[in-house]
C-alpha cells in the first residue's frame, strides 16, 4: 500500500472527525465544502513520502481551509463597508474619532467573550442567526432542533450576552455618547 492510500485510507477514517472539527470554524453550511476541499488537497500532494502523521496532517490542512474561508469573508465584509462609505482608515482622523474606534474595539471584545460563555447549543443558534443571518428554520435544520427551541435559544444568548456586557471590564467606558446611554439595544 502506498503512502497515497494511506493518506486517502486516514481521510475515510478521520472525515466525520474532520467535519466536528471545521464545525466549530465556520457555518454549518460551509463544513461539507472545505472537508471536501480537504480531499482534494491530499489528492494534489506529489511527495506524500514527507507526511510522518497523516491524521494530523488532515486536522491541520481542514484547519488551515476553515481559516482561509474564515479571512475571506471578514475581506467581504470589509469591502462591504466600504462599498457603503464607511471609512476603515480611522487612524488618519481625530483624535475623539480614534478612542471611540479603541472604545468600540474593547466593547466587541467583551460581547466575543461574552458569546464565549454562552452553553454550546444556544452559542451556535446565536451565532447562526445574529452573526450569519440564518433564518430560524435555517438554524432549526442545521441543529437538528424546533425552531421553537431555536428562538428560546436565541432570546436567552440575547439576555445573557446583555447581562454580561453590563458588567463592563475595566477599560471598557459607558461614555455619554455609547450607544447604551443613547438607548440604543443591542
Amino acid at each position: 500500500m502506498t503512502n497515497k492510500d494511506n493518506l486517502e485510507n486516514a481521510y475515510l477514517s478521520i472525515r466525520k472527525g474532520l467535519m466536528r472539527a471545521v464545525s466549530r470554524l465556520v457555518p454549518p453550511k460551509e463544513i461539507e465544502d472545505i472537508v471536501q476541499e480537504t480531499y482534494v488537497r491530499i489528492c494534489a500532494v506529489k511527495n506524500t513520502e514527507q507526511i510522518r502523521n497523516p491524521h494530523s496532517f488532515l486536522y491541520r490542512t481542514a484547519r488551515n481551509l476553515a481559516l482561509d474561508h474564515l479571512k475571506r469573508a471578514e475581506t467581504r465584509v470589509g469591502v462591504s463597508m466600504e462599498d457603503e462609505g464607511v471609512n476603515p482608515d480611522w487612524a488618519t482622523e481625530d483624535q475623539d474619532q480614534v478612542y471611540e474606534q479603541a472604545s468600540a474595539e474593547r466593547e466587541f471584545e467583551h460581547f466575543c467573550e461574552a458569546v464565549r460563555h454562552l452553553p454550546l447549543q444556544c452559542r451556535r443558534a446565536f451565532v447562526l442567526k445574529k452573526v450569519y443571518g440564518y433564518s430560524q428554520r435555517e438554524i432549526a435544520l442545521d441543529l437538528g432542533i424546533s425552531e421553537n427551541t431555536v428562538e428560546k435559544h436565541i432570546a436567552r444568548g440575547m439576555n445573557r450576552c446583555r447581562q454580561y456586557m453590563k458588567q463592563a471590564p475595566t477599560g471598557v467606558s459607558r461614555n455619554p455618547g455609547s450607544s447604551e446611554s443613547q438607548g440604543i439595544k443591542q
